[in-house]
């Protein structure tokens, strides 16, 4: 069963609902980047702004813009990853918890704190009563949805399914992870926020931006592993042994984290070889979920038959017309994922 990616939407440091970063990126030199909002006031009604979270009116505006894009207004399943969930409710309930007591609390906050609020809300928004699931696995969230879609379509379970990824950062937890080294320091990636929503499909439609052509995961188990071409996990890496010949670029998440991007450069030497390198973070942050930026830029550049040279890691790999473009992300060197996606003309 083949499963296409046939419409895709972002909010993110980037330009809104839209893909003016192909030519025009916007470059940070901040530590710390919230996300360029859409106006909200041509989207909600005064009563929706005013009752929901920032993250939920991206999760929901997103999705909404997809839906409307390619004409499904029901969905078979909406799934959706995320590392962090509506941490700014999560946080803001907590503080009044600790300075007012259990007493007065608003419980909004309450309600809108949990991870699995996004999901629940595209669905209740969109009267969707088919297949809800959320994924919060750090940063192989996104992996986890894209795979549970993609696995029930080619079994036949389903035809249609919204996938989301959804992150935003407060300015406590970016503290946080600053201290503790992993965002925030000189060299590293800005820390980001993520909203992405894109159908997938078993029907190929007009204006699909592309298909998938595989996903798969690897499990290492040991923090900042390297993958090792003997292991049991990789040999049965489908993708590395059948269709490394095809692949023209690999779309990987280095963040100027030394260790971070070390595993990434010795891994695809060693699984694919000679194959030119792409990044992304640069231009979108750093989150739990950036990686469905990945797939996102991919998406695009598959579509458009192009690669812009922003993205290009040596400017000497840039190829006319990409056919095959394959993502990988780690979280911690120990989970690996891989989702190649491949060119429909």
């Amino acid at each position: 069963m083949k499963v296409y990616i046939t419409s895709i939407k972002q909010i993110s440091a980037q330009q809104p609902l839209n893909d003016e970063w192909f030519d025009n990126p916007i470059f940070y030199k901040e530590q710390y980047v919230k996300s360029i909002d859409a106006n909200y006031k041509q989207y909600f009604t005064p009563n929706e702004a005013r009752r929901l979270g920032k993250i939920l009116k991206r999760a929901l505006l997103v999705s909404r813009e997809v839906m409307k894009e390619i004409g499904i207004a029901d969905p078979d399943a909406i799934i959706t990853g995320t590392g962090l969930g509506c941490i700014e409710n999560t946080e803001i309930f907590l503080d009044k918890l600790v300075r007012e007591g259990e007493e007065l609390l608003n419980p909004t906050h309450f309600m809108q704190s949990t991870h699995n609020t996004i999901s629940s809300l595209v669905a209740i928004d969109a009267k969707c009563h088919g297949y809800n699931s959320t994924y919060s696995h750090k940063g192989i969230s996104f992996e986890c949805a894209l795979q549970d879609a993609f696995l029930q379509m080619q079994s036949g379970k389903i035809q249609t399914a919204l996938v989301g990824a959804h992150d935003e950062m407060t300015s406590d937890y970016f503290t946080l992870l600053k201290k503790a080294g992993y965002l925030g320091n000189e060299n590293q990636t800005f820390a980001g926020e993520t909203a992405v929503a894109m159908m997938l499909s078993t029907e190929k439609t007009k204006n699909a931006f592309c298909k998938i052509e595989d996903i798969e995961k690897v499990y290492t188990g040991a923090r900042h592993c390297k993958l090792d071409l003997q292991s049991t996990e990789v040999k049965g890496l489908k993708i590395n042994y059948t269709m490394m010949n095809d692949i023209d670029y690999i779309m990987i998440g280095i963040n100027g984290t030394e260790e971070n991007d070390q595993i990434y450069y010795e891994n695809c030497q060693k699984l694919f070889p000679g194959i030119p390198l792409l990044q992304y973070k640069h231009i979108f942050g750093e989150s739990f979920t950036a990686s469905a930026l990945g797939v996102y830029t991919a998406a695009v550049c598959l579509k458009s038959g192009n690669i812009p040279e922003h993205l290009l890691l040596s400017v000497k790999d840039r190829k006319i017309t990409p056919q095959k473009i394959l993502c990988y992300n780690h979280c911690e060197g120990k989970n690996h994922a891989f989702i190649l996606l491949s060119r429909e003309s």
